[in-house]
């Protein structure tokens, strides 16, 4: 599984992200039973990433559209449910 580091967050999101810290995303990734590996990456995008790993399946939430996802020519993308209200924004927001 890829996953942002904090400076592509930061660059991706602003300045008040990431709100976890990668340490401790990766942590949580990583106690997910069906993840094998969590691999950082600090582009703004895991192409090239996805290009060496050669996933089967790219799994996003259902906040995204199967042709904007990165990586659709390399693996079957699958789109979870997206949970209205439920998200690192609406946390935010809450504040």
């Amino acid at each position: 599984m890829g996953l942002n580091s904090d400076d592509s967050a930061k660059r991706l999101k602003g300045v008040s992200r990431p709100v976890v810290k990668q340490q401790d995303r990766k942590f949580m990734l990583e106690s997910c039973k069906y993840v094998d590996e969590v691999i950082i990456f600090s582009e703004d995008t895991p192409y090239e990433l996805m290009k060496q790993v050669g996933p089967d399946i790219i799994v996003k939430g259902g906040d995204y559209k199967k042709e904007n996802i990165i990586g659709r020519d390399l693996a079957i993308i699958e789109i979870f449910n997206y949970i209205e209200g439920y998200s690192t924004t609406k946390i935010l927001e809450a504040r």
